[in-house]
């Protein structure tokens, strides 16, 4: 997903799941999972404080200073279910539950490059973004220059999340 469907995302989250505690997660595939420390269980208790976005990625921030990030790559989804919610077979990756309702991932690939990560602190974060520029912030002249940064095709250069974010 890009900009807008994150965007999407981010506002359907809010009402849902901001507030609310994290019951469990639950993975179908560990290798969703991309971090070891914290241990995805520190999140288990936690209230969702808010969400941002990380270039192209979800970033739920919990209490104590902990942040649940998910890239969701071309065929992630999420889908709000009844809490609960059984974990899809063949494309369910994790589920997140909540007292009222299940967040559930989901990725239609054969690669499976859809991640969750756990990390702890600003700083810890801050290592996540890859530096891109805020294409709907910027100004003309600042996209234009980054756009001339490095010499590659259109398509090539605006994917590239070193250049552009989301």
């Amino acid at each position: 997903p890009e900009f807008p469907d994150l965007e999407c995302y981010l506002s359907a989250l809010e009402p849902r799941v901001k507030g609310q505690v994290i019951e469990r997660v639950r993975l179908a595939s560990p290798f969703v999972l991309r971090s070891v420390e914290p241990p995805l269980s520190v999140v288990h208790g936690k209230r969702v404080l808010g969400f941002r976005r990380v270039g192209k990625r979800i970033v739920f921030e919990l209490e104590e200073g902990f942040f649940l990030v998910i890239h969701l790559m071309v065929a992630g989804r999420l889908y709000w279910k009844e809490a609960n919610a059984k974990i899809p077979g063949r494309a369910g990756l994790a589920a997140f539950d909540f007292a009222n309702g299940t967040l559930l991932l989901t990725e239609v690939s054969t690669k499976k490059r859809a991640s969750i990560h756990v990390v702890h602190g600003e700083a810890a974060l801050k290592q996540m973004d890859r530096g891109g520029l805020e294409v709907m912030t910027a100004h003309l002249d600042q996209f234009a220059e980054r756009l001339r940064q490095e010499n590659h095709t259109l398509k090539r250069s605006l994917t590239d999340p070193r250049l552009f974010s989301a």
